[in-house]
């Protein structure tokens, strides 16, 4: 049976047959995104390596399918169906039928659904919550994030992504094993094989292990379900995303200055002793790493240029967290759209302090505080995971955390004349020429919804302010205001206060109607990327 046969197969047991017409401002929204080579540079690789980058990007193809039916099992139908090649481009960029800009179909009328496919579209929350009151021994399995919840009369049954997707999966392993038997590095290979188990048992803890504990691999990959970024009823079911990392070792060895001071920043940061804990010991792993290929959610939608990985307290507790800066990404967004949108909307003796420099930084600050603050929330005198105990706002508020927190340990660090090369004002400046980037993307994602609330909150605080049509930044006052704002966020993170959390995010997350109009101006600058890249995608 041929791929294209095998997947028809699969979405007819899954999906539904999608009958419906595109959106007539197809075009413009394709104009929002700048389409990017991504190549495969294999210098220093050897035949072998390229032997196992095959194998692992087989993998991640397959993930990649599996994303789909969590994110829109009817939309993958209408992607091998249609012979509109606009709306299998808008397909390719969103993962699904409805633009991430704005939440709203391209395709059809149908909502999005807050759960996506991971639950029936019409279960809400407090539906769930009301169901696990009266079945308190089925908690468990509904509320784990490796589960997807259905209907069966009038009972939730919540199945494990081992079995749900066991076909793929099994598929997915057997490549990983293919992989590390070409590896040459005996602890990736030993990863590869953890994680193709983990793939068949949805545990993912002694793979993360190793994963975190890899020395310098010339070849690393990302490979698990690990955001919760498609869950906005419950906040905890988690989307599979893969991508496949070659190191770049001259850009890495520049970190180290960051790694060594990560536990006095922790000591530093604006919240209690107790939901402080020690990170003295743990290593700080940093790559800086190409992406040739990716899947699932790091493939769709906003393009991240660094991920903090894995998001399991157990392991921030134990080994800390591994960061990954995606240097080819980095690059594509600094030239394509944050140096021309700063120029359009800061005024220009504040647009020169803008740098890829300065942007990287505040990039490092932002993986390395995502594993900074509580490990968990003290609820009723309980630890409670924070994904829990915030639900759907946890995205934009970890994201909002992980933004102001850095800026907090970049003014520590160069108090501390750990960073000397470049002045504050330039991190500040270009921190706010990012904000403009991400809030383009809209706030219906995480990353928009917690860059709106900071720019909100910061022009409340006279930080920022807005005359001519431009918005400058009041260097002075923003120490007091990132400090007053990081203890906010931690402090909600550490008692687990969704309601305080969600009444924040309420009064701080609307868009402002002259932010808007001047955003309306920059229609010109693309939103994002959408990469190529050398491997060509399964789906097509």
């Amino acid at each position: 049976m041929t791929r294209k046969r095998l997947l028809s197969t699969l979405f007819f047991v899954v999906g539904g047959i999608v009958s419906a017409q595109p959106a007539a401002n197809i075009a413009e929204r394709l104009a929002r995104w700048k389409t990017v080579q991504m190549p495969f540079h294999s210098d220093g690789l050897t035949a072998r390596d390229n032997q196992m980058v095959d194998k692992l990007v087989e993998a991640c193809r397959l993930l990649n399918e599996v994303y789909w039916r969590q994110s829109d099992s009817a939309g993958l139908g209408l992607y091998l169906q249609t012979t509109n090649p606009q709306v299998k481009q808008l397909l390719n960029i969103n993962g699904s039928r409805w633009d991430l800009i704005d939440s709203k179909p391209f395709f059809g009328t149908d909502p999005l659904p807050p759960g996506r496919d991971l639950y029936p579209h019409d279960l809400t929350r407090a539906q769930i919550e009301q169901y696990v009151k009266q079945h308190p021994a089925e908690k468990a399995a509904i509320y784990s994030g490796t589960t997807v919840v259905k209907r069966q009369g009038d009972k939730l049954i919540a199945t494990p992504y081992h079995e749900e997707f066991k076909f793929l999966l099994a598929l997915m392993a057997k490549n990983l094993r293919d992989a590390a038997a070409l590896s040459d590095d005996a602890a990736f290979a030993n990863f590869l094989r953890l994680r193709a188990d983990a793939l068949l048992s949805d545990d993912y803890y002694k793979s993360d292990l190793a994963w975190v504990d890899l020395k310098d691999p010339k070849v690393d990959i990302i490979f698990a379900p690990y955001e919760t970024y498609l869950d906005d009823v419950l906040g905890v079911k988690t989307s599979y995303g893969a991508s496949i990392l070659i190191r770049n070792d001259a850009e890495t060895k520049k970190l180290s200055v960051y790694q060594q001071y990560v536990p006095k920043i922790q000591e530093a940061l604006p919240l209690a002793a107790a939901d402080r804990p020690s990170k003295a010991g743990q290593p700080t792993p940093m790559e800086v790493m190409d992406a040739p290929y990716r899947a699932g959610d790091l493939r769709y939608g906003y393009q991240a240029v660094a991920d903090n990985l894995p998001n399991d307290p157990r392991i921030h507790q134990e080994k800390g967290t591994k960061k990954i800066f995606f240097n080819n990404f980095m690059d594509a967004r600094v030239n394509n759209v944050i140096l021309p949108i700063s120029k359009r909307l800061m005024p220009a003796n504040q647009t020169s302090k803008v740098s890829a420099e300065a942007f990287m930084a505040t990039v490092v600050m932002h993986e390395i505080c995502h594993g900074l603050g509580p490990a968990y929330s003290r609820v009723s005198g309980k630890q409670i995971d924070i994904r829990e105990a915030i639900g759907p706002t946890y995205g934009g508020l970890e994201e909002a955390k992980a933004d102001v927190v850095g800026m907090f340990g970049l003014k520590w660090l160069v108090d501390q004349k750990v960073l000397t090369k470049i002045p504050l004002d330039e991190y500040y400046a270009s921190y706010v020429a990012s904000i403009f980037r991400t809030v383009r993307f809209g706030t219906g994602e995480a990353h928009g919804k917690a860059e709106m609330m900071e720019f909100n909150y910061l022009l409340e605080s006279k930080a920022l302010s807005f005359a001519g049509g431009r918005y400058a930044v009041d260097f002075a006052k923003m120490p007091v205001a990132l400090a007053q704002l990081a203890k906010e966020l931690l402090e909600i993170e550490a008692t687990g206060d969704r309601i305080r959390g969600e009444k924040w995010f309420a009064k701080y997350g609307s868009m402002p109607a002259e932010l808007q109009k001047v955003l309306d101006t920059t229609k010109d600058i693309p939103v994002d990327v959408s990469p190529v890249f050398s491997f060509p995608d399964n789906l097509r």
